[in-house]
């Protein structure tokens, strides 16, 4: 039997998360590219391609998280396709965070007031003009707290990638807790481990809400 000391527990937990937050990150930039393609499809004046962007947002946040794995997972290897778990986590979460970034981003850019539209239209700018001038800078102001946010649930999240085996640190803990026999401190220290990732992310969007939203408050 091998014997695990405290030490290799923590190792074996710290790959973990080094691959959680590798997932996270890339999941993150990627939804983010992929959410600003919601976001202007969302915005476009041709109603398909505004409709076809709503049924992906409607998709991805209504079903599950881990129903989208197993679709990917498990879908492929019907077709006759070998998909990695990295490859199935990392798309499937690229997709998700896409679809809720676009829709953060489109509720920021309708909340500015009708009368920015309204003086970047008497500018004689065209539409896409409007936008990188005068709409999305003062939107940008405003999701920055929301997206920060968004990272939390993003971080967590990768947790069910472990159902398909990916080696996060939640399947690190599984793996190192079944081993050892010691679960409640194995998942004690996971925990502390997205304790670690998700508070500063927390305490990050709680100030740049402050930070954003103050002068708004004032005026």
């Amino acid at each position: 039997m091998i014997r695990f000391t405290f030490p290799d527990i923590v190792r074996g937990l710290v790959s973990g998360l080094f691959w959680t937050v590798g997932l996270s990150l890339i999941a993150f930039l990627g939804g983010g590219l992929a959410g600003f393609a919601i976001l202007m499809a969302r915005l476009s004046r041709n109603r398909i391609v505004s409709r076809a962007a709503s049924l992906y947002i409607e998709f991805f946040q209504g079903a599950p998280l881990l129903m989208q794995l197993f679709l990917v997972f498990f879908g492929f290897s019907l077709l006759g396709f070998n998909i990695s778990p990295l490859a199935t986590a990392a798309s499937v979460l690229t997709l998700y965070a896409g679809a809720y970034l676009g829709e953060i981003w489109r509720g920021s850019v309708e909340s500015l007031p009708r009368g920015q539209w309204e003086a970047a239209e008497s500018l004689a700018l065209g539409r896409w003009a409007q936008l990188r001038l005068v709409i999305l800078p003062q939107a940008l102001r405003i999701s920055i707290p929301p997206t920060v946010g968004f990272s939390v649930q993003l971080v967590k999240g990768t947790a069910v990638t472990s159902i398909i085996g990916f080696l996060e640190i939640t399947k690190a803990g599984t793996m190192i807790a079944n081993a050892t026999y010691r679960p409640l401190m194995v998942y004690g220290l996971a925990a502390l481990g997205y304790f670690l990732l998700c508070f500063p992310l927390s305490l990050a969007a709680r100030r740049l809400e402050r930070r954003f939203h103050a002068p708004a408050d004032k005026r």
